[in-house]
């Protein structure tokens, strides 16, 4: 069964176009506009080992936050869709990952209802012309359209883009586990509702 989604997303902010597989390599092609983001979806990719094409262009002449946002929008509808039933899949996921002076643990679970806790002290308001506070508001987005509980938790870390770096790094790693197939229970929704889609 392939596990692939495309969106497009189209408003007056952004246009959007998505592709995920969720059984990829980790290769990537990105052009949203925001080169920060840009950066972080390609080690997201690269750690969560699937492929990923995201073009965007949005209103970068306001700011860059709906760019930031929107992608992650898209890329929480594309998980969803692109994991159907859930049937065989982990569900949880978890992860703590150094990264220089900064550790980060991040936790996941693929419940079908939504739930972001993001602890993570982000010492500058700038990473060169990108606003630090969009990485929150890019897992809230991707939280709350995939429709999962997400937990993030940097312990320590002084350089915001090696944060930065940590959560999109440790989070990837979180996914690839949830998302893997349990062979002892590859017929399975692991759940005992039953179902996991909302």
């Amino acid at each position: 069964m392939s596990r692939t989604a495309t969106i497009d997303r189209t408003t007056r902010e952004t246009q959007i176009h998505l592709e995920i597989n969720l059984d990829g390599t980790g290769k990537s092609t990105l052009a949203t506009g925001v080169g920060f983001l840009d950066h972080m979806l390609e080690l997201f990719a690269r750690h969560a080992a699937v492929d990923l094409v995201v073009q965007a262009k949005g209103d970068l002449h306001v700011d860059q936050h709906h760019t930031v946002e929107d992608t992650g929008i898209c890329l929480g509808q594309a998980v969803k869709q692109a994991l159907g039933d859930k049937v065989g899949i982990r569900r949880y996921g978890h992860f703590t990952l150094p990264m220089e002076e900064t550790l980060a643990t991040t936790a996941i679970d693929l419940s079908g209802r939504y739930y972001l806790v993001f602890n993570a002290p982000l010492p500058s308001q700038k990473i060169g012309d990108f606003d630090s506070e969009l990485i929150e508001d890019f897992w809230q987005a991707f939280a709350a359209n995939s429709l999962c509980n997400l937990h993030v938790l940097v312990h320590y870390g002084r350089n915001t883009h090696h944060v930065s770096e940590a959560i999109f790094k440790c989070l990837a790693r979180s996914l690839r586990m949830a998302i893997e197939i349990d062979t002892r229970l590859a017929n399975i929704v692991p759940s005992t509702k039953g179902t996991l889609v909302s």
